[in-house]
């Protein structure tokens, strides 16, 4: 295929649209269902490059949940507990432990469950079955993935009435060294980011502890690659072998850290008792509870739980989940890590990331005031290495 024609442009007014190889070449993926936009195919190109540079820096099968050209998160397929299985909504899938990439999407979906509503997914590896099914259940506008198996095409080719988009991507495409892009009819041009984000990479540990183990070592890669294909500025906290909170596109870097453990917060305290047991109504649908559950853990908690509220949602009224509870239980976390995409400019989005758990961080460094940002770390006993490397996407 050279080309592929578009119903239109990000905007419904701006016609024509297309996507098509400037040398004349075959465009590397295949539409194999559906009818891809604009915006659909923007997150397509980025949430591969994503995933495939995470399988190659991990070994891993990765995946991603994509909205509007940033991730809501991203992952690896780290084995699930019980807990973070029941939070995802995934304890009923058949065979999940068995499926990488069911695996590595059930946590990138299950991270910020109402950010991904309607998300673009992209999958390192070939969509077996079970990560069909559970793609199916979802709200979801579109995969990318190299290969799918033929019975978990069918699955998913059944979505959104036969409409759902699926992409076949080439796994062996080169991004050229060049890219260009044109506003205002100026023409920009740069060499593609093809830098490489590995181990080696965070080497320079300029805190006191310097005692960074592996796992921690697998978060701050998940973290900055995750970076490198958001929004700017960005911010992200990662645990456990996935991305649990982003904050992209914020004019200010203290703003992307709160936003980004704010989400990190949520996506603790969903695996807590009070959250797990909520006596939800069995006819109430997911994408309803994720809404209770983001509400119940909101300063407008009654809405959802106080009297002639809670009735239509719950069996029985909940107790609530108040500021101290929630507090209490954050401050005992530790060991998450927190990446950013470019030097952290004061000590303060340390302490931010402190009251999110976090032990590792993980920033090119270069700031004016890198001493006091150091000194933030030591206070806490955190590990902080300096990449050298900014990772701003644009």
């Amino acid at each position: 295929m050279k080309e592929y024609q578009l119903k239109y442009g990000c905007n419904p007014n701006q016609k024509p649209a297309r996507v098509y190889m400037k040398d004349d070449a075959d465009i590397p993926f295949e539409i194999l269902n559906g009818r891809a936009g604009y915006i659909n195919l923007l997150d397509a190109m980025n949430s591969w490059q994503l995933v495939n540079e995470l399988k190659e820096a991990t070994g891993m099968t990765a995946a991603t949940s994509f909205k509007h050209v940033s991730p809501t998160s991203a992952a690896v397929a780290n084995p699930m507990n019980d807990r973070q299985k029941r939070a995802f909504f995934v304890d009923d899938i058949e065979g999940i432990d068995e499926s990488p990439a069911a695996t590595a999407y059930a946590r990138a979906r299950g991270t910020d469950r109402m950010s991904s509503f309607g998300d673009w997914i992209a999958i390192s590896d070939k969509v077996d079955v079970t990560c069909a099914k559970l793609i199916q259940r979802e709200v979801s506008d579109g995969i990318i993935a190299p290969d799918y198996d033929p019975e978990a095409l069918e699955i998913l080719r059944s979505k959104k009435k036969g409409n759902y988009t699926i992409i076949k991507m080439d796994p062996e495409y080169v991004c050229p060294e060049i890219e260009t892009k044109q506003v205002n009819g100026i023409v920009f041009e740069q060499g593609h980011n093809n830098f490489k984000i590995n181990r080696e990479l965070l080497t320079e540990i300029v805190t006191e502890n310097k005692e960074l183990p592996e796992s921690a070592v697998r978060d701050m890669i998940i973290a900055l690659i995750t970076l490198k294909y958001t929004q700017s500025n960005s911010v992200c906290f990662a645990e456990d072998g996935q991305a649990i909170g982003v904050g992209a596109g914020q004019q200010s870097r203290i703003h992307c850290t709160r936003l980004a453990g704010e989400k990190a917060d949520k996506w603790h305290l969903r695996q807590t008792d009070k959250v797990l047991d909520l006596p939800f109504r069995p006819e109430v649908r997911r994408p309803d509870r994720d809404n209770a559950i983001d509400i119940y853990l909101s300063e407008d908690y009654n809405d959802v739980i106080g009297d002639g509220n809670w009735e239509a949602i719950f069996t029985e009224k909940p107790e609530p989940f108040t500021r101290e509870e929630q507090r209490a239980y954050l401050e005992s976390l530790k060991g998450v890590t927190l990446g950013s995409d470019a030097f952290f400019p004061f000590g303060d989005n340390i302490e931010r990331a402190h009251k999110s758990g976090v032990t590792y961080v993980a920033q090119p460094g270069g700031s004016v005031r890198d001493d006091n940002v150091i000194e933030t770390c030591n206070k806490y006993d955190m590990v902080m290495a300096f990449t050298g490397m900014r990772l701003f996407h644009h």
